[in-house]
């Protein structure tokens, strides 16, 4: 195996572990715990509100996992401080935004908050 397969195999690995520590804490058990995931009155009495929700949550989730997709395969590092990227990413979203990570999480978590009906969030 070359050293640029194993950076991207270490890579790999190192994005998987913090996506579970971070996004998926920000973004699913902080949300959970304070919702637990049940449904309130829609805002503005709207249902068509909880559509708008839904996809926002259905744009953040793809951009969230490209993001750390691209910070593994082609920055060969990940989102964590400890072991930063070790090329510049300026692909994907990352062409347009440069915390594309921090956008995906916002859009998760206001659509959640929008899709149970709970401003908490």
């Amino acid at each position: 195996m070359s050293g640029t397969a194993v950076q991207r195999t270490i890579a790999v690995l190192g994005s998987a572990v913090f996506f579970v520590v971070a996004p998926c804490t920000l973004a699913g058990l902080v949300p959970w715990s304070i919702t637990g995931w049940q449904l309130q009155p829609p805002f503005l009495g709207l249902e068509l509100t909880r559509g708008l929700g839904a996809i926002l949550i259905l744009a953040g989730v793809p951009g969230l996992i490209d993001a750390f997709a691209r910070f593994a395969l082609q920055g060969l590092g990940t989102p964590a401080p400890i072991a930063p990227p070790r090329n510049l990413v300026v692909t994907g979203l990352y062409r347009y935004v440069r915390n594309p990570i921090y956008v995906a999480l916002v859009a998760i978590i206001l659509g959640q908050a929008v899709l149970m009906g709970d401003w908490r969030l």
